[in-house]
């Protein structure tokens, strides 16, 4: 039994990975916390139900989901975030503002959609494999498989691309960033897409392995991911992963010992243990503005 919760929290923890990745990608750039994430995730998952149903096929409904909720954060970005900065908003001001567009998305969601839970078909449905007494299920294989390749593409772009160079520079000092020739405008638009990207890929995941999609399924989804960024470090992107891991085992192991009803505070728990204990996080640094 607690076998098999251990594999259902590190799939789970996964998905939250991811979204915690798109926290931590813009935390690194602009020092925002971006909280209308979570509503971008569901509207990922609502673009992916609407590929599926008009039968594109696997591969072309998943490139447009991605595409889609990418252009979606470029944007948020660009219509409501960069004429904000360029007047030098306060961070108060635009965390606000993201808030106020989440409620927005939520709500479109809402009246295209409709307000009722609508299936989603099943996704790499290929059988179970069984280990040691531990049934893995192929889409749990494939939700391992798909998020591993994102994160090692994501390291590969951050790590050993032009891009990711500007992109740690512009983090560091946008100012200087800006001297040595290097468009932070560009790169800030290239993060919110990579952002919106990895909320895409877990909204697809999660609509196929749970079946269902709804227009309010990014808020709590957001806030846990949001506690799994806070608990690696936030703006570290290995630590999103450490802590999305970690926050969906206990939450596996809270249903498992504590009943389903005391899961959803498991990841809240954490995150106040860890502003409690180490509010810089894991892997995060103590000054923020060295992250």
């Amino acid at each position: 039994m607690i076998a098999q919760q251990l594999v259902y929290g590190v799939i789970l923890g996964m998905v939250y990975a991811l979204l915690a990745v798109g926290y931590s990608l813009v935390f690194g750039i602009l020092r925002l916390l971006n909280m209308s994430h979570g509503s971008v995730y569901a509207f990922g998952a609502h673009m992916a139900l609407m590929a599926v149903t008009l039968t594109w096929g696997l591969p072309a409904a998943f490139i447009f989901t991605i595409v889609a909720t990418g252009v979606l954060n470029v944007v948020i970005n660009n219509v409501v975030l960069a004429p904000l900065r360029a007047r030098n908003a306060p961070n108060i001001t635009l965390l606000i503002s993201v808030t106020g567009v989440s409620y927005i998305i939520q709500n479109g969601l809402m009246l295209t959609f409709g307000s009722t839970r609508m299936p989603f078909p099943k996704i790499f449905d290929y059988g179970n494999i069984t280990i040691g007494g531990v049934t893995i299920t192929s889409t749990q294989l494939s939700i391992l498989i798909v998020t591993l390749l994102l994160f090692a593409i994501l390291f590969l772009i951050t790590n050993c691309t032009k891009m990711g160079l500007a992109m740690r520079c512009s983090s560091q000092n946008p100012k200087a960033a800006n001297l040595v020739g290097i468009d932070v405008r560009k790169v800030v638009t290239f993060t919110f897409f990579l952002s919106g990207m990895s909320a895409a890929v877990a909204g697809y995941m999660i609509a196929g392995y749970y079946e269902m999609v709804y227009f309010t399924m990014g808020t709590a989804a957001g806030l846990k991911a949001f506690a799994a960024a806070v608990l690696g470090g936030i703006g570290v992107l290995y630590g999103s992963v450490a802590g999305g891991v970690i926050v969906g085992i206990a939450e596996a192991m809270a249903t498992t010992f504590l009943g389903s009803n005391y899961a959803e505070a498991s990841a809240y728990v954490i995150l106040f243990l860890v502003l409690l204990l180490k509010p810089s996080g894991l892997f995060g640094k103590d000054n923020l503005e060295k992250v």
